[in-house]
């Protein structure tokens, strides 16, 4: 296997498997591929918002924390709260019920709210740094092309945001039901409110 190969699977595994598990960006993305709404620029913010922490954290960013003492723990607080209030929006959302699939574009949010609220659960929450930035800069060290190994990270990220927002149709027979999106916000909520107290505590 060639020298880059080596490098690049690898970086694409890791990177696949750190953001398999379900988490804020993923609900985000699969309630709205659900929709249909603005699924492409949701998909692309993601993934571009993922490669630029991955070639921060390939290019040696990792140490920015111990430079800066304040950075993780503003980070932390900033991020717990706003998922603490995004996850009251969706445990808001699950207690009224009445929401169903509706056609591709009803009722959608405005285009630069949304990707507003997306960048927000992206760029506030430390867990993404530490996927990111310090843990796949760390390991990309251990690689003879840190370049092939950030790019397969980075690879990972586009694949996978496009597999879950546009895959995320084949479920729309389940949620046309308005009881699948009860649920469906129901365990939104709770993943945003186990996210912000595994911040804090």
């Amino acid at each position: 296997m060639s020298p880059f190969f080596a490098s690049f699977l690898p970086g694409f595994a890791l990177s696949f498997s750190l953001i398999l598990a379900i988490g804020a960006q993923n609900a985000f993305v699969l309630k709205h591929g659900l929709r249909r709404e603005h699924v492409l620029p949701i998909v692309l913010t993601c993934a571009i918002s993922d490669a630029i922490l991955i070639i921060c954290g390939v290019a040696g960013f990792g140490a920015l924390a111990q430079a800066v003492p304040w950075f993780e723990t503003a980070m932390r607080y900033g991020g717990a709260a706003f998922l603490l209030w995004y996850g009251l929006q969706n445990a808001l959302s699950a207690w009224r019920g009445g929401n169903a699939l509706e056609g591709e574009g009803q009722g959608a949010a405005p285009l630069s709210k949304t990707l507003l609220t997306l960048l927000a659960i992206t760029w506030l929450n430390p867990h993404v740094y530490l996927d990111t930035v310090v843990l796949i800069g760390s390991i990309s060290a251990q690689y003879e092309d840190r370049l092939a190994f950030g790019a397969g990270a980075a690879l990972a990220s586009f694949a996978f945001f496009a597999l879950l927002g546009f895959g995320a149709r084949l479920l729309s027979p389940f949620f046309a039901m308005p009881m699948a999106w009860r649920v469906l916000d129901a365990i939104i909520a709770l993943t945003m409110w186990a996210i912000a107290a595994s911040l804090l505590f």
